[in-house]
């Protein structure tokens, strides 16, 4: 999650300040969306510098967790209405205090729902990792089928359930913390993050 966090907000930042990059932001959403999870944890297992193992893991992980990352990052700063960047430049301020004290306060809401939905998806693909020799939960479901044991596979997928269920919970919880009062709105803090408004393009 780290890694998915120094390279997409960072690129999201930029792109939306700049209000550039609509079609990049917004396909590489759709592509994160369009992959699937083990595909691409069996490809990094397959290459001779990465193998099977936790950096397989780790990798895939991070990749999955870039595309809402980037996307609301970039939709919540292109988002920003033009007449509040110039009033703010009106005011003296440069590109990059314009941006720290005018478009990621007023972005935050989208922001947080990016992080949001990167951190439950990544918590509920985790148990994948298995498969390439990682650990976590989801050895319980790949050691049940080896052994045959339908009670280890059944144990190992409830509680993989149940931690991606206390994720999302307090996840919510501190997306409403971190959000403004005056800026709560069920647009934005109660539906999935993918599911923002797309950026204008400016």
């Amino acid at each position: 999650m780290l890694i998915a966090l120094v390279v997409a907000l960072p690129v999201g930042l930029i792109l939306g300040h700049a209000r550039k990059g609509t079609f990049v932001a917004t396909n590489i959403g759709n592509i994160g969306r369009a992959v699937p999870t083990l595909g691409v944890l069996i490809i990094l297992a397959s290459i001779a510098a990465i193998g099977v193992g936790d950096l397989a893991a780790i990798l895939a992980l991070a990749l999955f967790a870039i595309p809402p990352l980037l996307t609301n990052t970039f939709t919540g700063i292109s988002g920003v209405d033009p007449e509040v960047r110039d009033a703010a430049v009106g005011m003296g301020m440069g590109g990059v205090a314009v941006l720290w004290r005018v478009e990621i306060p007023l972005a935050v809401p989208l922001l947080a729902a990016g992080i949001r939905t990167a951190s439950v998806q990544v918590v509920a693909t985790a148990s994948l990792a298995a498969v390439v020799g990682s650990g976590g939960l989801g050895r319980y479901v790949v050691d049940g089928f080896a052994l045959q044991d339908t009670t280890l596979i059944v144990a190992g997928a409830i509680l993989t359930a149940a931690i991606s269920v206390a994720a999302e919970g307090v996840m919510a919880l501190l997306q409403r913390v971190v959000t403004p009062r005056g800026m709560k709105a069920d647009s934005l803090t109660d539906q999935p993050a993918m599911d923002a408004p797309e950026p204008v393009a400016g």
